[in-house]
């Protein structure tokens, strides 16, 4: 048997122990997490920032050792936008973590102050606590070391606690403002070098999904936890000798294990067919007019439109990335583990993705790499969820351009150009400058509908528009809710879609706003759907829950049952469904049950992919009556969806 260690953590009272836990039958940290959250703190009955909402952060089982991309860092929490259960991860910070001799961390409790939580692995595992006023953590944030937020923070981290880092090869989890004035705050978690004392800048990732930033600020005001050493997993010889694990990789697949990791990576690495690689470097060469533009109402644009707003995207945005980063230079990062794909791509020292990248970028009509890369430095800073902003910052620029809303309630100092047809960047370029300023001004709660935003969340502040409003809502002949793109969940959850013009990130699934879906570009009867979506799901959970990078999902899901195997874990789809099952059922116990969309645009991206795919039995009932056929669509998919599950549809009444 496996011995999985936690440590838990009360901030509140500042104490600490480690309990153990068996794989199997356990499998990994979500697995763990999802059960500590169901039945050992039953979290789902109390509110979102209540301390009883522990925020758990887990490796995988296989941390430790010698395979490729088995590092990330796990959370698990309820989350403050859904407010059901919700997994994220942020890439490599398990590298550094495992050394402090524990597989995950349960922080429960609130402290008084602000807590820094140190972990060190030595002679066996030890915890120490810091606190940090208040004012000096907003000091900080304001800016430190030619840094700002949470890498300010991470930067004085290091500084301060130079001697911890370097004698544990350490690494920090921190929170920025964000975490603490919004309801979508990220993890961050940015490798440092200790020697010279600095931070390994493109390294940076970020568990923003979710807003587990703000669970860890506002729930249990905890600024970081900084964790490493020297204690190594007693992992069987399999996973710590290279060559050993090459011959059992080699034995079952025919392969050798480099050479999968390669042949299956490529397109994170470098795609030769297109001379470019990562998301960002490959998504719009291969997705072109089919990627969302100008608030997503790219989706209404004909065909040829699109094509030419592409054409600026990739003359513009993406042709400049690629010279700088693939041609001039070959500035690429890891995560911080060793890993052969080098994903992180660098532009002019600042780490480019396509989702961050898309959200304040081509999303809102802006296709300059210098202007996009300034406000996304302002969200990393901030430390909020790139994905969120990027729709709120969207949502805003639209009320304001179809007079729901003025520029003084928003705070900017111009009316935005979404217009798509003029096809010129240069006029285009103000939204960015908007953009940023929406950003600043949301973390300041500048006016009171910035406050509702990041206080409530958006699908709560879009129904007070709507009943504030109600004039102007009748002048524009739209509502705000009909602007705004969110999956419902329950009375007041939601989660925001990933940029991608698909019905996969807005489907009634127990989570969303991740890849635990299916994402193609396709429309199909839902009962089809369901059996797609349901088995993406479960390979991309089975991913996560191992604690892998998804990004080596290619060689890794037909090969993690053997993987298992060497644990003596059997049977472990069975396993991974019973996982997704009981998320399920945390999040209707926590009334986070996935509810029809709301809003015109969200139906909308159903009903333009029916008729551009030309799927015509769709597309003539949704032309017949759009609300009832998406309703159709909905009560199919959500009934097929919940018998894969494996659940009564009388729990949902």
């Amino acid at each position: 048997m496996f011995k999985y260690k936690v440590l838990f953590i009360d901030a509140s009272n500042l104490k600490w122990e480690i309990r153990k836990y068996e794989i199997p039958p356990y499998s990994g940290p979500v697995d763990i997490g999802v059960k500590i959250h169901l039945e050992e703190f039953e979290s789902w009955k109390y509110d979102v920032f209540s301390p009883q909402n522990i925020l758990f952060l887990g490796t995988g089982p296989f941390a430790g050792g010698k395979i490729f991309g088995t590092h990330r860092l796990v959370a698990v929490f309820r989350s403050s936008e859904s407010l059901g259960l919700h997994v994220s991860e942020a890439g490599g910070a398990g590298y550094k973590f495992i050394g402090s001799g524990v597989h995950g961390f349960v922080i429960s409790g609130k402290s008084d102050e602000p807590l820094l939580i140190f972990v060190e692995g030595k002679e066996d595992t030890k915890v120490r606590f810091e606190k940090i006023n208040r004012d000096n953590l907003e000091r900080i944030y304001e800016g430190y070391g030619n840094y700002f937020g949470a890498y300010a923070l991470t930067k004085w981290l290091l500084d301060i606690y130079e001697e911890f880092f370097a004698e544990n090869n350490a690494r920090a989890i921190v929170v920025g403002p964000g975490a603490w004035q919004t309801r979508f705050g990220s993890l961050v978690s940015i490798d440092v070098n200790p020697q010279i004392k600095e931070l390994i800048i493109g390294s940076e990732d970020f568990a923003g999904r979710g807003g587990a930033g703000s669970v860890l600020a506002q729930a249990h005001n905890v600024a970081g936890i900084i964790a490493g050493g020297k204690i190594r997993p007693e992992l069987p010889e399999l996973l710590v000798d290279i060559r050993k694990f090459n011959e059992y990789f080699k034995k079952f697949t025919g392969r050798e294990f480099f050479n999968a990791v390669n042949m299956s990576t490529y397109k994170y690495r470098l795609d030769p067919k297109i001379g470019a690689g990562g998301t960002f470097g490959s998504n719009y060469p291969y997705y072109r007019e089919w990627l969302p533009t100008f608030c997503y109402n790219s989706i209404y644009l004909k065909k040829e439109i699109r094509k030419k707003i592409s054409d600026i995207i990739l003359k513009y945005y993406w042709e400049p990335f690629k010279e700088e980063t693939f041609i001039k230079t070959r500035s690429w990062k890891t995560c911080g583990e060793p890993c052969p794909v080098a994903c992180k791509k660098i532009w002019k020292r600042k780490k480019v993705d396509y989702e961050p990248f898309q959200g304040v970028g081509p999303l809102i009509g802006v296709f300059d790499l210098r202007d996009v890369s300034r406000i996304v430095d302002i969200i990393d800073n901030a430390g909020l969820d790139a994905i969120t902003t990027g729709h709120i910052v969207s949502f805003l620029l639209e009320a304001v351009n179809k007079g729901l809303l003025t520029c003084e309630e928003v705070g900017i100092s111009s009316n935005p150009n979404l217009d798509p047809l003029v096809l010129n960047p240069e006029k285009w370029r103000i939204n960015g400058v908007l953009a940023g300023e929406i950003i600043q001004n949301l973390l300041n709660k500048k006016s009171q509908v910035l406050k509702d935003i990041a206080e409530k969340g958006l699908r709560k502040a879009v129904k007070v528009l709507d009943q504030k409003y109600e004039k102007r809502i009748e002048k524009a002949g739209i509502s705000f809710e009909d602007i705004a793109l969110y999956q419902p969940y329950g009375e007041e959850g939601y989660m925001t879609p990933n940029f991608y013009w698909t019905p996969g990130f807005l489907i009634p699934i127990f989570i969303s706003g991740k890849y635990w879906t299916e994402y193609r570009l396709a429309f199909t009867e839902p009962e089809e759907f369901v059996e797609l979506v349901y088995e993406r799901a479960i390979k991309e959970l089975a991913i996560s829950n191992a604690g892998f990078c998804r990004f080596h999902r290619g060689w890794a899901e037909n090969f993690l049952n053997k993987l298992y195997e060497i644990f003596e874990l059997k049977n472990l789809e069975e396993n991974i469904k019973e996982i997704y099952k009981n998320i399920a059922l945390y999040n209707i116990k926590a009334g986070s049950i996935p509810k029809p969309l709301e809003g015109e645009k969200a139906i909308d991206i159903f009903s333009t992919l029916a008729e551009e795919l030309q799927v015509q039995r769709w597309a003539t009932k949704f032309s017949k009556n759009k609300r009832r056929a998406y309703q159709e669509w909905f009560e199919r998919f959500f009934n097929t969806y919940l018998y894969y599950v494996g659940l009564d549809f009388s729990l949902i009444k």
